[in-house]
């Protein structure tokens, strides 16, 4: 009986370790480059919503984003169709910032050093909206 629960402690830690190699995880609204197997020719993202992946010409690196927060997968495949890695990706909240939280309205401000008023996922409309502008106001000056 006790070397059927360890058989079994071991191979759920085995799994542990296997998921935790195959977990890619990245920060919203940034990127990432990740190694992928020589003579990928097709990258499929499970939820474009949550990443994006894009396959570099060198057919062995790509670019992840972070597009919304949440958990989804990537498959690669070679110029035959087959199947040759797959990993699921994490995309996670940015560490450096404050959160403001009034009723169900909330504010993000990006705080590295001081914090500044940030259009983040899940902000008040409002206040989302008025950011976004003043960022497109300043970047439309910015390149004129």
């Amino acid at each position: 009986m006790r070397a059927g629960i360890v058989g079994c402690l071991l191979s759920m830690a085995t799994a542990g370790v296997t998921e935790a190699a195959n977990l890619l995880t990245v920060t919203v609204d940034q990127a990432r480059i990740v190694k992928v197997p020589a003579g990928t020719r097709t990258l499929i993202i499970g939820n474009p919503m949550i990443a994006d992946v894009t396959l570099l010409k060198n057919g062995h690196t790509m670019v992840l984003t972070g597009k919304g927060f949440g958990q989804t997968n990537f498959i690669a495949l070679d110029a035959k169709g087959a199947q040759v890695a797959q990993s699921e990706i994490r995309v996670v909240s940015a560490n450096n910032g404050l959160i403001v939280q009034r009723g169900m309205d909330r504010q993000s401000y990006a705080c590295a050093p001081r914090c500044q008023p940030a259009a983040r996922l899940g902000d008040d409309p409002a206040y989302f909206n008025q950011v976004a502008a003043q960022i497109d106001a300043h970047n439309k000056q910015a390149t004129k």
